[in-house]
């Protein structure tokens, strides 16, 4: 398979800004309009934990049959347009169970997007895909925008202003996904004996375990950062500053990768990344009340999400290779962000409402340690060709 149409640089560019946007709110902000609601720090865990659930399944699902019909643009509309129509529900619930329903059935279809345009960014840059992450680094420049602003306006405005911000943004999406084009491609059949053989290669999964605990380890952060910073007396314009310098550096670590992958392989930019993550937890578990160590910590995203991102992309592209990206992207997205993320929100609600935020974010950097072990004995690096 191989992509002939020219890459629509500005389009795509759009897409990641927009969806990342819309991350912009349920990260740092949903669990502060959630506490406005009345629910409590259980329930909030609970209720974040289901964000990243639906990426368990939808992810796979929905780029199995991507791959199979070949049309993932297509599915993109579909699954942005029953995001937000189902998002809409939540203006009409008032009580626990109601919204872990709503919750559950918008996301369903919101996490479904992004795996299936990951792999049709890769397509059309299938000679060039370390330009990946300078189309991607667009998505991380509007989570920072959103979460700035967002945390001004929360110093003006009640909570109750989230959901019409979010529901702005998912609309947003869908306009953008009427407007992309299919990429031209060299059909092959949807081949189900190699996708085994990939999916059973120790490396491969290995790197899916690393990543799942990588994802695990940053429960803690997605869920009660925001909390943390209020409980320690940080304003809400502080907060979005803490988050924005966060993403600025992962910005940075996007637009510097291309020339990294000419002088650190993965596997070495994937350990250096973990250790780097380890750190971040530790210092945001004992020095919450230092700004200036949180301010350090928070340029340690541009590892723990940042290049482990980027790295684990490349690496699921060249095992995967074209005919198959759709579904490994997805496997990627499901078993990190679904699986790791669910799990760490949902431990962290139990944790924060026993143990404090301190073991919280202590057990993230233990968490670290450990997907340290296996990405050094697992993780073996593939060559470009591969794919």
């Amino acid at each position: 398979m191989s992509a002939t149409s020219s890459v629509p640089n500005i389009r795509l560019s759009k897409f990641y800004f927009v969806y990342f946007a819309s991350l912009g709110i349920f990260l740092p902000y949903w669990p502060i309009y959630l506490k406005s609601q009345g629910y409590n720090f259980v329930e909030i865990g609970q209720l974040v934990a289901m964000l990243p659930a639906t990426k368990i399944i939808a992810p796979i699902l929905w780029g199995w049959f991507a791959d199979f019909t070949g049309k993932r643009i297509a599915v993109v509309r579909l699954t942005s347009l029953l995001a937000i129509l189902l998002f809409a529900t939540i203006y009409h619930v008032n009580s626990f169970w109601p919204m872990v329903a709503a919750t559950l059935s918008f996301s369903f279809f919101w996490n479904a997007a992004l795996p299936l345009f990951e792999s049709v960014t890769l397509a059309y840059l299938h000679k060039d895909p370390h330009r990946y992450s300078l189309i991607r680094l667009w998505g991380s420049l509007g989570f920072i925008i959103t979460v700035t602003a967002t945390g001004i306006a929360l110093d003006w405005y009640p909570p109750e202003i989230l959901p019409d911000i979010a529901f702005c943004f998912l609309l947003g999406l869908w306009l953008i996904s009427m407007v992309l084009r299919e990429p031209q491609l060299k059909s092959a059949p949807f081949n189900k004996s190699r996708l085994r053989r990939v999916l059973c290669q120790p490396s491969i999964i290995a790197l899916f375990c690393v990543c799942f605990l990588i994802q695990l380890s940053h429960g803690p952060y997605y869920t009660f950062y925001s909390l943390l910073l209020e409980q320690s007396g940080y304003s809400g314009t502080e907060t979005g500053v803490l988050w924005t310098i966060g993403v600025i550096a992962e910005v940075i670590i996007f637009m510097l990768f291309p020339r990294l992958l000419g002088w650190v392989s993965l596997r070495t930019t994937i350990l250096i990344s973990i250790a780097l993550s380890s750190l971040r937890w530790a210092l945001i578990s004992e020095y919450a009340n230092l700004s200036y160590v949180l301010y350090f910590a928070q340029v340690l995203h541009a590892a723990s999400f940042g290049s482990t991102h980027v790295a684990a992309v490349h690496m699921v592209h060249r095992h995967f290779g074209n005919n198959l990206q759709g579904i490994g992207q997805a496997v990627y997205a499901s078993t990190s962000f679904g699986l790791g993320g669910m799990l760490g929100s949902f431990y962290s609600g139990w944790f924060w409402e026993r143990y404090g935020s301190q073991y919280l974010f202590t057990g993230a950097s233990m968490i670290c340690m450990f997907a340290f072990l296996i990405a050094w004995t697992g993780i073996q690096d593939t060559p470009r060709n591969s794919a």
